[in-house]
């Protein structure tokens, strides 16, 4: 029983050696496509994984069947302007006729070239009827406090601008694709960049500085203005307030002098002769000091006042 056995060991190495020298065992990954070439026809297609045999004559080519990007050579493109951006874009793609795919474009290198090239055209047809704001994509909205917020520009049914050109191109490019049956699926196009070239960048920026520089001026022109409107309003309504504070003052000041005089003349009134007296008093403290010296004549009603605490007679 171990003898058969043995043998039978012995006769399946010797099988698996004389099939491998006729055969090649390979692998398919369930991220891949394999192509199974003879002499440069296509034999079979392979995408489900495990394991397969092949001839030694035959030639395996592995697809991946995955997404696949194609980073798009910069081009400068004129706009419906005709003026030139600078337009950097990418291209995703999946293979789904690996058989196609082998027959028109080869292998992905040359997939990138011919697929590279169907893109540019159409982004250039459709650049070529967008405006500068429309391609760059961007606008600027003032918001309450005074900031500025960079919103997407959007077209009449809400969608960015952008995503619409670059969704125009990748259903036209992927129409081109399917009446070539290249075998692949465009999945998206999108601009990375879209910017002036360097030639004129320097113009472009010298407008900007221009048009900003202008409009400061307006700005502080309108203030200027603004701020001489307010002053002379301001100033004017100053006058009036003081001129009106005057004459209420003067007003006041004339009422309050004529009730004093009303005052004093009925003090006066009431007693004349206490009045002189306070009146003397009065003098007498504005007059008389420790070294003063009065030479007085003896009918002065302050001589009669120092001369004799009795009240002096008025003279008529």
């Amino acid at each position: 029983m171990i003898r058969i056995i043995g043998m039978a060991f012995v006769g399946l190495v010797l099988l698996i050696a004389i099939l491998g020298s006729l055969f090649f065992v390979f692998t398919v990954d369930q991220t891949q496509h394999v192509v199974i070439t003879r002499f440069g026809e296509i034999r079979r297609v392979i995408s489900e994984p495990g394991l397969n045999f092949k001839l030694p004559v035959d030639t395996v080519t592995v697809l991946d069947k995955r997404l696949l990007r194609i980073d798009v050579p910069p081009a400068s493109m004129p706009d419906v302007d005709s003026q030139f951006l600078n337009i950097d874009a990418y291209v995703r793609y999946r293979i789904i006729d690996p058989r196609a795919f082998r027959e028109k474009l080869v292998n992905e290198g040359q997939a990138a070239q011919r697929l590279g090239s169907i893109v540019i055209a159409e982004l250039r047809a459709e650049i070529g009827l967008r405006t500068r704001p429309e391609i760059i994509g961007g606008q600027i909205t003032d918001l309450p406090d005074g900031t500025k917020l960079v919103q997407p520009r959007l077209t009449d049914h809400g969608v960015p601008t952008r995503e619409a050109i670059t969704t125009i191109v990748r259903d036209r490019a992927q129409a081109r694709v399917e009446a070539d049956d290249l075998g692949v699926q465009i999945v998206d196009v999108r601009i990375k960049r879209a910017e002036f070239p360097q030639a004129v960048e320097a113009n472009v920026f010298n407008r900007m500085r221009t048009e900003r520089a202008v409009q400061a001026d307006r700005l502080r022109a309108e203030g200027e203005e603004d701020f001489l409107t307010r002053t002379a309003d301001v100033d004017r309504l100053v006058e009036i307030i003081s001129a009106e504070a005057d004459e209420t003052s003067r007003q006041l000041r004339g009422e309050g002098e004529g009730e004093a005089i009303r005052i004093l003349s009925e003090a006066l009134g009431q007693d004349p002769e206490f009045f002189a007296f306070l009146r003397s008093l009065a003098a007498y403290r504005n007059i008389l000091t420790s070294r003063t010296t009065v030479v007085l004549p003896a009918e002065s009603d302050l001589f009669q006042y120092l001369q004799s605490p009795a009240a002096p007679t008025p003279t008529p």
